[in-house]
């Protein structure tokens, strides 16, 4: 089974696991853009359309996040914590995709929202096999969330067309970057 209009965005500062990920998710089918982001910055200007990721004909807005936990810059909880505040965005469907620390890091990504935690495995064939789960699971028997509600879902039309998102959307990462929390109270 072929995987079309279905945009994956993969986020790993890792080139080579990154390539890995995206070659397991198109031996198994998925053949629409799968495309990846090296870090949570990066990640933030794809979601948010800016820059070079402005055309949303070339970078169309995901229907499944695959996030490596460790990143620089913004972390891969961080990004998850600024995900889940956008409006537009939060209903994203979320597999942390990472080599766990501790414990408490799994439980702290399920506390902001993702939807699903994987241990990255060690060899190819075994990311085939967790590839073609989370495709058959996520992409197909899955219903999948439209990205917005009511006045936000006619002004984006439908889930990854974003012709209306403009920054005001969005909430900033505001001082991530610097190491803030990002659940702290003002």
């Amino acid at each position: 089974m072929s995987y079309v209009h279905h945009t994956v965005l993969v986020v790993d500062n890792d080139p080579d696991q990154a390539h890995f990920n995206i070659l397991a998710l198109q031996r198994v089918g998925v053949i629409s853009p799968v495309q990846m982001a090296s870090d949570g910055e990066e990640a933030i200007s794809y979601l948010s359309g800016k820059g070079a990721y402005r055309d949303r004909e070339s970078f169309p807005l995901p229907v499944l996040m695959l996030l490596d936990l460790k990143l620089p810059r913004i972390s891969g909880l961080e990004l998850l914590s600024w995900l889940r505040q956008q409006p537009v965005l939060r209903r994203l469907p979320v597999i942390a995709l990472t080599r766990p620390e501790t414990a408490g890091e799994l439980n702290r990504a399920y506390e902001l929202g993702c939807n699903s935690c994987l241990i990255k495995p060690t060899s190819f064939n075994t990311l085939l096999v967790m590839m073609q789960g989370v495709v058959q699971y996520w992409l197909t028997l899955n219903s999948a969330p439209e990205l917005c509600a009511g006045a936000d879902s006619e002004r984006l039309g439908t889930a990854g067309k974003s012709e209306g998102l403009t920054a005001a959307d969005l909430v900033p990462p505001a001082d991530m970057a610097a190491g803030a929390d990002p659940d702290a109270k003002p």
